[in-house]
């Protein structure tokens, strides 16, 4: 029985799509934009042998039509293009949902005003049912400014941090040991009852721990609090179906816990990917595993630090034969991104992209497939393969994962 492992590259756009002009991104490029920051600034070319191998280069030049310094030579085996965005918004949610079969055509809730960003009578409902008499920050703002600027007044305080972005989002920031982990969960718990309504996305739970602004860092404890997908995933159908899906990261907070069997939570890339390994080394025939690689958006595309989002590129390509090695002849890869994040943009907030497709088995050509209207295709890609019914939205490409002759 077939095995699929999903490995999403978060935050990885190849080049503004052609609705970014609506979304403000006109010239937003994650990949070309970093790697030109990076040899600008280390006299180095981007290198990245085995993406390269599976298609990456030539599916950025077909999505941009832009040149920028890399190396890593020409595809050899693997299914490579690019897809582009239906979804409204450009958030993580609607990125996850729509490569699951589901785009987001309705208009998310935002809150829009920078300062005073949510509205009295929310602040005063959440202050009730929680029991706190205030909220420090409500106003847009990165995750780690927001630290050094208020940590300290937080743990005084003991009151919680709250924020938000250009996405649909509350977040909550508190101290692990000061607040305790327990005590933001029930307190995200109570705003996402409150949000009811307003059509927020997510609530996201973001502790921290240190003791002062040079040492404070989020942990791995984050915590989303999704609404449900507006119908059902690829997810819901395969797992229904008997398929075990395994969520390493924050994939199930993101898919609201449905559609999935199996949840792990890990920190920082190598975690990730050593979770997913050892996944791929045990699981049943008949499993999906799915996991977000959260690193490259919350530590180098929303700290717009492009050096870093190279080199930890350069290390998740310096890894990729690992997966690629324990995987069996009758397993498949997929590679891909939920929206763009480009370091190089001005502001913190996500870019309107497309974004990679690269498909891998061990028996696989090397085969091109070229522009794909959706993200959804990549859904109705995995319902074919687990032989579930067909999703409303996108085109499989099951087809095209071509196989050598012997």
């Amino acid at each position: 029985m077939a095995r699929a492992i999903v490995l999403v590259i978060d935050s990885f756009g190849i080049g503004y799509s052609p609705d970014a002009n609506s979304f403000g991104d006109v010239g937003a490029n994650t990949l070309a934009n970093l790697a030109k920051a990076y040899y600008a600034e280390t006299g180095k070319a981007i290198n990245l042998p085995n993406l390269a191998s599976l298609g990456l280069f030539k599916a950025s030049h077909q999505a941009s039509n832009i040149d920028f310094p890399h190396q890593g030579g020409t595809p050899k085996k693997g299914a490579y293009g690019y897809m582009q965005e239906i979804s409204t918004g450009k958030d993580t949610p609607s990125g996850h949902w729509e490569m699951a079969g589901v785009p987001v055509l309705f208009d998310w809730g935002y809150f829009t005003d920078k300062e005073n960003a949510f509205p009295l009578t929310l602040i005063e409902k959440v202050n009730q049912t929680t029991g706190y008499d205030g909220m420090l920050g409500n106003c847009h703002a990165s995750g780690t400014d927001i630290l050094e600027k208020l940590g300290e007044q937080h743990i005084k305080s003991g009151l919680p941090i709250c924020y938000t972005s250009a996405d649909s989002v509350f977040q909550v920031a508190a101290h692990e040991e000061h607040f305790g982990l327990d005590n933001l969960y029930k307190y995200c718990e109570t705003v996402r009852a409150e949000l009811e309504g307003l059509n927020i996305g997510r609530v996201i739970a973001r502790p921290f721990i240190g003791d002062n602004p040079d040492n404070f860092s989020r942990t791995g404890n984050r915590r989303d609090y999704s609404v449900l997908p507006p119908a059902p995933t690829v997810l819901d159908k395969i797992s229904n179906a008997g398929t075990h899906v395994i969520s390493v990261g924050k994939i199930a907070d993101i898919f609201a816990h449905q559609g999935i069997n199996e949840k792990t939570k890990a920190t920082g890339l190598d975690a990730l990917l050593d979770a997913t390994i050892e996944h791929i080394n045990t699981a049943p025939d008949n499993a999906l595993i799915f996991t977000n690689l959260v690193n490259f958006d919350q530590d180098f595309g929303h700290r717009r630090n492009p050096v870093g989002y190279a080199q930890e590129l350069e290390a998740f390509d310096a890894r990729l034969p690992e997966v690629l090695n324990v995987m069996t002849e009758h397993d498949i890869l997929f590679l891909t991104a939920d929206h763009g994040c480009d370091p190089t943009w001005p502001g913190s907030d996500h870019t309107r992209e497309y974004v990679p497709v690269l498909a891998y088995h061990h028996n696989i050509s090397s085969v091109n497939l070229g522009e794909r209207k959706t993200f959804a295709d990549l859904g109705q890609t995995i319902a074919d393969l687990f032989n579930v019914e067909a999703m409303n939205y996108g085109k499989s490409f099951l087809s095209n994962l071509t196989f050598e002759t012997k």
